[in-house]
């Protein structure tokens, strides 16, 4: 019991022994660091000034030309050789033959068609002037003017009853519409352009066979254009006929100016967004063109604009008050992919205009001389 009581004791001089070495090599111990100095940031401020800040839409699309056809066969032949190779981006001016498929057989028909009609007006004129003098001279006169290598002109006006009678019973008229649907379908075997243009499809070649109803080419105006573009319905109010739009190609080396030609009355029920359809014209521009557009849809007074990574998530930015970083809760009222617009920010207040790194309420800053740079 003796032995156990002694060697308590001796462990307890040691630990105390041991804790007490220990503080004096603690206290001993020079702390010669240095005390770190304090650090204040440089940051950037914008004045503010609220004035009317044009609330401007952006849009993308693809351009397509304005006025465009289709070309497609109604009658079936040879596609005859023109004065131009039928070819893609081979251009064409208003009146200028597209396409002229062979029509011999069914000219020769059309003429045949035709004689028949004078020879039937021949037969009836001895009658015309025995039985009706009166109007004997208008059809000799109509006669006398029918050329077979010329369009049918159109039939003297019958002015009585007896003359309509007389002119129907020896199916003058029945013949006379005939030549005159022959003579429409004849003309379906030369396509011309309908206006001064360029052609942007082919899909046949000189010497195919062209059957009726095929898909000849696609012909386009190359003088104007149309961007599609959608927008969401929140601006459709604002968007008018007639806005000018500024246009920019995807590198941003080229601008054109628009103007809004039509606005579709119907919201697309999945997307939300109203179709705008801006005209525009250029000599650089093609179809399929991709464009951006920035549409003025209105007009927010009273407001500013700041890049959009100033706005914190809680709808406040950064203030400088007394070399102090502080919060004001903002009202945003429209957002670009790089700008926000605002409001309830008053006139003279100094707003951090570039990010800082870790900032927090009640910072210590210093405001960049622009005179000391």
């Amino acid at each position: 019991m003796r032995k156990l009581i002694i060697s308590a004791v001796i462990g307890g001089v040691i630990i105390f022994a041991s804790l007490y070495f220990a503080d004096l090599i603690a206290d001993s111990k020079d702390d010669n660091r240095p005390p770190s100095p304090k650090v204040v940031k440089t940051v950037f401020v914008d004045t503010v000034e609220n004035a009317t800040v044009p609330i401007r839409v952006p849009a993308h699309g693809n351009l397509k030309a304005k006025k465009r056809v289709e070309l497609y066969s109604e009658v079936q032949g040879v596609f005859r050789p023109g004065s131009k190779l039928f070819r893609t981006g081979q251009k064409y001016t208003a009146g200028q033959t597209l396409i002229r498929i062979d029509a011999s057989e069914y000219y020769a028909s059309v003429q045949s068609a035709k004689s028949n009609l004078y020879n039937l007006l021949t037969s009836i004129m001895p009658d015309l002037r025995l039985d009706y003098p009166e109007i004997y001279p208008k059809w000799q006169q109509y006669l006398n003017g029918f050329d077979l290598e010329k369009t049918t002109p159109e039939l003297p006006k019958m002015d009585s009853e007896k003359e309509k009678f007389f002119i129907t019973g020896r199916e003058v008229i029945s013949t006379y519409y005939n030549v005159k649907n022959l003579e429409q379908r004849l003309a379906k075997y030369t396509i011309t352009a309908p206006f001064t243009g360029v052609l942007t499809e082919a899909l046949v070649t000189e010497g195919t066979l062209v059957r009726s109803g095929q898909k000849l080419g696609e012909f386009i105006d190359t003088g104007l254009y149309e961007l599609e573009v959608s927008v969401s319905k929140t601006y459709g109010d604002f968007l008018k006929e007639g806005k000018k739009v500024i246009l920019t190609n995807l590198e941003k080396t080229q601008e054109f100016i628009g103007q809004v030609a039509r606005i579709n009355g119907r919201v697309d029920q999945n997307t939300q967004t109203i179709t705008v359809y801006i005209e525009v014209s250029g000599d650089n521009l093609k179809e399929g063109q991709y464009l951006e557009a920035n549409l003025e849809a209105k007009e927010e007074t009273n407001a500013i604009e700041i890049n959009r990574s100033l706005l914190l998530e809680n709808n406040q930015i950064f203030v400088v008050k007394d070399s102090i970083l502080d919060l004001m809760d903002v009202t945003p009222v429209f957002f670009t992919d790089k700008t926000v617009v605002l409001k309830n920010v008053p006139d003279g207040e100094l707003i951090v205009s570039k990010p800082v790194t870790g900032a927090y309420s009640g910072m210590l800053v210093k405001i960049f001389d622009e005179s000391k740079s």
